[in-house]
This record gives structure tokens, sequence and C-alpha cells, in this order.
């Protein structure tokens, strides 16, 4: 079994690297995952459902990982910038690694249009 040793957030490059222990072997794993793609891929939506493979999150593209806390067993809670925190398990993440290419080209697809699209949105409030 893997588990995480510690986490580097590179937030110039906006990618979050994990780094792996395995219990039995003196063997190290490190994997990088951009957090764009973290807070789209989420275990569960802001509603505490789970997201699956389909994202339904956009305009992330200049999102930021401020904080990572752990939470024993369960895994570490990622808070981003965004006002949005979710828990992820080892197992999740190595996860998100293996279908990394699948699943960001999938997304990439789905944000052809301006309401499905990466970047942020901008609010504009008339001011009377």
């Amino acid at each position: 079994m893997s588990n995480i040793s510690r986490f580097i957030i590179n937030k110039a490059a906006s990618v979050l690297s994990v780094f792996f222990e395995n219990d039995k072997q003196e063997s190290h794993k490190t994997i990088d995952l951009n957090i764009e793609y973290l807070r789209v891929f989420a275990p569960t939506d802001d509603k505490g459902k789970a997201t699956g493979e389909t994202p339904k999150v956009y305009h992330k593209k200049q999102v930021q990982l401020l904080e990572i806390e752990s939470v024993g067993k369960h895994g570490y809670r990622f808070i981003f910038d965004d006002g949005h925190s979710n828990i992820y398990h080892d197992d999740y993440l190595l996860l998100l690694a293996a279908e990394y290419q699948q699943r960001w080209q999938r997304y990439l697809a789905s944000t052809s249009t301006v309401s499905n699209s990466r970047e942020a949105i901008i609010e504009i409030k008339e001011v009377k």
C-alpha cells in the first residue's frame, strides 16, 4: 500500500506534486497534477454528490490550491481559492494520475462553449 509522504504546491506552475512511499518496499513515487484538473475532477460536487468521470465544473483555469489538511484515514482536505473544499484519498489521487489523459481530453472537448469555458467568469455589476 502506498502512503502520501508529502505535498508540494507550485503556485507559479499551478501544479501539485504528491510524493508516495510504499510500506513494503523502499520505493517512492511522485505524481504531478494540475490544480485546475484537481478542482474539476473533485471527488464530490458542492452538494456532496459523486462527480464521476464527467466534469460539471467550468471556469476554473486560474483556481489555486490554498491549503491541504489531513483528515486521518479519510485522506486530505484540499481547500481551493474559489471556496470549494473536498477530501481526496490516496487511491483517488493515483486514479486521477492514471486516467489523466482520458479525463483531461474529455474535459477540454467539453469546454468549447462560452458557458463551458475554462476561463474565469468576470462578474459585472451595475453601480447606480
